[in-house]
Formats: structure tokens, sequence, C-alpha cells
């Protein structure tokens, strides 16, 4: 099969590998679409580790199941020709205390798609069958697959902002352009923060549902209830701490992020919160796939085909597009 793959920091190529084949447990899925994350960028600049290089990339993969492999119907694995979605939380132990807990995000052992499991940037891939999600109808493979890491991340870092009512969203891209609707939904108000002069981003933003939408150089307009930074840079989290009140919550949704400046105490007394989103479980799937088709979630996509694959990426760095950049192998 042809897939994308990161050799080591910096390098990308494309290769005729062979066709995975599924495991215990796992199903063959045949690729139709593959979100391309910021967590992709993170893994090909080493600022995420890939633990046995090389690995495919992509973990936001929408498919249609091709196979089980041996004792999968112990784990009511999707029957051939159901479609579904593979994310980034790929297997956890079911042992740890965290997985005891309820909090398998944190699993001591888990593996994650497209970085110690092969993903889907690739016209294949294998999954453990219990990490594997019908999709809503009424979606596109093109439109749904920006649901399965913006959409889930995004959205469990909205529940962290509790009963928020002013929020404030810092980096609009793939994520935000998703929850903006889901906190719109909510009756919240949304305050956008692009890059400075991303006009394009603001008006996306507007379009969505944000009250306001500005340059995060830019002050909020007012005092804000919660805020959460998507965009992996370390220096919002003072501004943002400055944005909200007190008793209000700062969440770093991201998987890596820049080192965080000194700020004085006074920017966190008053019981302000920072706190950070790690990864997923399958309850945030199961529970945001259903309320997507309610708000109903609207995504902006753009394609590239699987041999583009690196320029979506640079794309994405670069920011030259609004929403979220999917692969069509």
């Amino acid at each position: 099969m042809r897939a994308v793959l990161i050799d080591a920091p910096g390098v990308l190529r494309t290769a005729e590998i062979p066709d995975p084949e599924p495991g215990p447990g796992q199903v063959l899925v045949r690729v139709h679409a593959c979100g391309v994350c910021r967590t992709d960028l993170h893994l090909l600049d080493g600022e995420v580790g890939i633990p046995r290089p090389p690995v495919v990339p992509g973990h936001q993969i929408v498919g249609t199941v091709l196979a089980a492999g041996p004792a999968a119907g112990d784990h009511d694995a999707p029957p051939p020709g159901a479609r579904v979605g593979i994310p980034w939380l790929g297997w956890t132990c079911g042992s740890c205390r965290f997985c005891r807990e309820g909090r398998e995000n944190l699993c001591d052992r888990a593996r994650f798609t497209g970085r110690d499991i092969d993903g889907g940037f690739a016209e294949l891939a294998v999954a453990d069958a219990r990490f594997c999600f019908p999709l809503p109808e009424g979606y596109s493979d093109l439109q749904v697959a920006p649901l399965l890491c913006a959409g889930l991340i995004g959205h469990r870092a909205l529940r962290m902002t509790g009963d928020a009512v002013r929020l404030g969203l810092y980096g609009f891209g793939a994520a935000a352009h998703v929850i903006a609707q889901v906190a719109a939904f909510e009756g919240r108000r949304v305050f956008a923060f692009s890059r400075p002069g991303d006009e394009a981003a603001q008006e996306l933003a507007r379009r969505l549902g944000a009250e306001w939408a500005g340059g995060s150089d830019r002050p909020a307009p007012e005092e804000l209830d919660a805020a959460i930074i998507f965009a992996p840079a370390g220096e919002l989290v003072p501004l943002a701490l400055r944005a909200v009140g007190r008793g209000g919550v700062v969440v770093c949704a991201g998987i890596h992020m820049s080192d965080i400046p000194g700020f004085p105490y006074a920017d966190l007394w008053g019981e302000r919160t920072i706190r950070s989103v790690a990864n997923l479980t399958r309850a945030d799937a199961r529970e945001f796939l259903a309320l997507a088709p309610r708000v109903p979630v609207r995504t902006e996509t753009h394609p590239y085909p699987l041999a583009e694959a690196g320029r979506a990426l640079d794309d994405l760095r670069a920011g030259r597009f609004t929403g979220a950049a999917v692969l069509l192998p």
C-alpha cells in the first residue's frame, strides 16, 4: 500500500509498504480520509517523541472495515462494511490505576494512533476494535474526519471550563472552529483570539457564532469566565490568565506547548486555575459523536491527496488555511 512515514525528526517520505494484517482483537480498515492535526507536526518536528520510528502518522481516520483479526469478536468488532472513526487513543491496558478509575486517557501504558501504532496517512490501517467508533450519519468522510481529534479534544477541553459563560478561544484553528459551534449551541458567549492579522480566521469565528474576534495581541473586550488555549504557544498562558476573572480557568488543550514565561503571582491569585488536557477517553468519543449532529457541527475542510501530505503539514504550520486539512488516500 502507499503510505507516508516519519523516519526521524524532519524526515517525511512517501513509500510502498506491505499491507498491514489485523492481529487479535484488531480490524483492518480501508482509509477514506484522515485529518491532519498539529500533533502530526509535533511528531514530525521531534517535539513529541516517536518510540519506534518509522511510523505512519495520522489519527483522525475515517474508513470502512474490511476484515477482523482473530478473536476480534470478543471485543465487539464492527462488522465488515461498517464506517468507523479511529482517534488518537489507540490502546489502553485496562489494569493500571488510571484505567480502573475511568481515566484511561492517562493510562500508564497507553498507545497512540500515528505515534505507537501506524496511523491513517495510508491506504489501509489496522486498529484495536475497541477503539473504533461508529460515525454519525449526514457527514461525508471529508467532513467527519476533523471531529475525531479537533472535535474530541476540543470537547474535553470545553467540559473542563464547567459552566463558564464568557469563553475565550485562543488559536482559531481546527479544534476551535468546531468547539465554537458547540459553545454557542450551549448558550455560551464566545470570544475568539487568532494570530494577529489573521482576518480570515476571525471572519470564520464570527460566522460560527463568536460574539467577538480579534488578534491575540488585543485584550479581551470584557472579563472572561474561562479560556481554552489551542495554539501551542506558551506566551498565551499569561495573557489568558489576565483575561479571566477571579475563579476562572485557563485550559491548555494541546499535547505540546512552548515554554510558559514567568508571570506575577497576582495574575494567578484569586483562585484562578491553569490545567491541561491529556488525550481522550472512549466515553469522550461516544458523547461527542452523539452531540455533533445535534448542534449540528459543520466543519470547514481543505482536502489534499495523500501524496501531498508534506504540503498539507507545511500549510498547517504556516496558517495558510482556516478550519482543517484532510488527506484523501
